[in-house]
């Protein structure tokens, strides 16, 4: 499954886990190191540590990923299917707007959002207007309204990297043999067997109610949400998988919020630094505390 390449994500995202993969690497127990695996992977996002387990993990020979975001899922199979022609469009994207300045700049971001928001029929055209758009708007992010619209207006980027040709070339040599599924995180139970992974990176609990921005999709993921899914990880302990899972620390903001020591009570819960890049205000990018859980004892 090891790819010899050094993959990385080929989107920005609001809560990638770049910052996080040291400490995540660091309670991933031995036997994952030693024996072959299967590792799923619910809510893939940008595939940050996917990709690090592509990289470091050749064990890993049983591959999973999931999200309920449509648009994003859609982006991965283009890249695995058809990397050759995404680039080729994605090269027209990138000359054509490098050769804009100002209002005809702007012109152009904003017909591309708008034919993004009409859902092509045409995939490949679709999954690389979902990266131009990444590449080009405000910060990186990704965020929809409740018709599934994309709104987030043009960033500032004068010369933006839109086609990584490397790195696609190389994400879609890498998802060759990777399951790759679109919808609820429950369907990816039935992947696992014998010695199994999961990683858990759902959309966060919002610090404060101005902090919300899990935004990522049509569906809102509230506290039910959260409850069901740590049902779904004790269902996961009793079948005998391992597990770990990264969320908000609102006990970090509010010392008296005791929302995921409770929910995790039974589990092995760790407090970790780590710094997110996505914030519109460079003066709240600084480290905060973050969760992770995990049914692994320290060792």
């Amino acid at each position: 499954m090891h790819s010899g390449r050094n993959i990385k994500p080929f989107l920005k995202w609001a809560g990638g886990k770049t910052q996080l993969i040291s400490e995540i690497k660091n309670v991933i127990p031995d036997i994952f190191y030693k024996e072959e695996f299967t590792y799923i992977e619910p809510f893939v996002g940008s595939g940050a540590v996917l990709f690090s387990i592509l990289n470091h993990f050749p064990n890993a020979k049983n591959i999973v990923i999931n999200d309920i975001n449509e648009d994003l899922i859609n982006t991965y199979k283009t890249i695995k299917e058809n990397p050759n022609d995404l680039i080729t469009l994605l090269e027209d994207f990138q000359k054509e707007y490098h050769l804009l300045e100002g209002e005809e700049k702007k012109a152009y971001y904003y017909e591309k959002r708008f034919r993004f928001n009409s859902r092509l029929r045409d995939i490949i055209e679709q999954s690389a207007l979902f990266i131009f758009l990444n590449r080009t708007c405000f910060n990186g992010l990704y965020r929809v309204n409740k018709r599934n619209e994309f709104n987030v207006p043009m960033g500032s980027y004068k010369r933006p990297l839109i086609c990584d040709t490397n790195n696609i070339l190389a994400v879609s040599k890498a998802l060759k043999n990777i399951e790759i599924l679109c919808g609820d995180y429950q369907q990816t139970l039935k992947y696992a067997q014998g010695n199994t992974l999961f990683y858990f990176d759902p959309p966060y609990k919002p610090l404060s109610e101005t902090s919300s921005f899990n935004a990522y999709t049509k569906y809102d993921f509230n506290d039910d949400e959260q409850i069901r899914l740590a049902h779904f990880c004790q269902k996961i302990d009793d079948l005998g998988f391992s597990w770990i899972l990264s969320n908000s620390d609102v006990k970090g903001k509010n010392p008296e919020n005791n929302f995921f020591d409770d929910l995790y009570r039974e589990f092995d819960i760790n407090r970790v630094l780590a710094k997110r890049s996505i914030n519109a205000n460079p003066q709240k990018r600084g480290q905060l505390t973050e969760l992770l859980i995990m049914n692994i004892p320290k060792f």
